[in-house]
């Protein structure tokens, strides 16, 4: 790990020396200081876990998966910004010690399998699909696409036709279908129609996403959270992420089908998601956040509208200045999370590279 921080360290000055007026530079700085901050305080070497928090005590001894969900794409986006593969490799090592082979298919844990592990969520094997898909579309190894499929396979395991189909939350649980596990399904659904040309996946993206669009939309375009079963009820608590998810898949969907309606349709989620959740910032959860703006990006590489984006550029600005404590973590109050960090290394290096190709 020492090597790691060694080689992070490194690239921040090489990023000073070379560039250290450019906001790309900035941005791709603050998204290494994340990674190496990561390893620093929330890391235990001797286990290749992380900690929930930067506290000496937690809940449980080590991090629960979401937040290395986090981290996984976070540390794709710095490969991806700086045209290497160091960052993802040790990710994956880690994310190797929540993975177990129940029936009815392979998937990831949401808690260290040694320890005890936990409840298998739909939503969280997918994020790791994704982040895995997103990989080898850059560099190629087929290991990170065998991940992605497997993802798939899992998550089609939560699907059925109660309440006209959907998939599940999480598994074995049969009282709710949630936008957070149907919109990322469409996402990896459609990345792997790009990469295998499978029409078994367009169609499964097409049929989640009129699902999905159905039954969680909100009026305005945003997306609710769930529906209870049985019965019907909507959550109608909406999240930035479920309409990110959502946002994507639109973008994507005309991408590859060339049908105006989905680009329409992405428009007026992008414009009624920056209504409802921006006020000169975005909410709290800067995971959720982070989820919204790779549907900004999505749309932003069709259109060039730069007004979504400009947005989060400017409060993750604001947030670098106000809710950075002095050992470089974000959070608005103690204790600092490891979700929180791992997120804002994704919204920073995302940010990067936006502005190092001439956003």
């Amino acid at each position: 790990m020492k090597k790691i921080i060694g080689i992070i360290t490194l690239v921040i000055i090489n990023c000073s020396l070379t560039n250290a007026q450019s906001t790309a530079a900035v941005s791709g700085q603050r998204a290494l200081m994340m990674y190496k901050n990561i390893y620093l305080i929330f890391y235990d070497s001797t286990e290749n876990l992380f900690r929930e928090t930067n506290r000496s005590k937690n809940e449980r001894l080590h991090s629960y998966l979401w937040p290395l969900c986090g981290l996984i794409q976070g540390a794709n986006e710095l490969d991806a910004l700086y045209g290497s593969q160091k960052f993802i490799i040790p990710v994956m090592q880690t994310l190797n010690l929540y993975h177990t082979n129940k029936p009815p298919v392979p998937g990831y844990d949401s808690y260290v399998v040694k320890e005890g592990g936990g409840d298998r969520f739909y939503d969280d094997n997918q994020w790791i699909g994704l982040a895995c898909i997103d990989a080898y579309k850059r560099v190629k190894n087929k290991a990170c696409l065998d991940v992605a499929k497997e993802m798939y396979r899992f998550m089609m395991s939560g699907y059925d036709t109660v309440a006209g189909g959907g998939l599940y939350w999480k598994e074995g649980d049969h009282t709710s279908k949630n936008t957070c596990s149907n919109g990322p399904g469409v996402i990896l659904a459609l990345q792997l129609y790009l990469v295998e040309k499978d029409k078994k996946y367009l169609d499964t993206a097409k049929l989640i996403y009129e699902w999905t669009q159905k039954n969680l939309q909100a009026p305005s375009g945003i997306y609710y959270d769930a529906i209870k079963i049985p019965g019907g009820r909507i959550d109608k608590r909406s999240y930035t992420y479920n309409t990110g998810t959502m946002l994507q898949s639109a973008v994507l969907l005309y991408n590859i089908t060339h049908e105006n309606a989905y680009l329409q349709e992405a428009h007026k989620m992008a414009n009624a998601s920056l209504e409802s959740f921006y006020n000169g910032k975005f909410p709290g959860n800067y995971w959720f956040n982070a989820v919204l703006l790779r549907g900004y990006i999505e749309l932003y590489k069709v259109d060039k509208e730069k007004r979504f984006l400009q947005a989060f550029i400017q409060d993750a600005d604001r947030i670098w200045k106000e809710e950075r404590d002095a050992e470089n973590l974000i959070g608005t109050k103690p204790p600092k999370k490891f979700l929180d960090q791992s997120a804002m290394l994704e919204i920073y290096a995302r940010i990067a590279k936006l502005q190092k190709d001439g956003f």
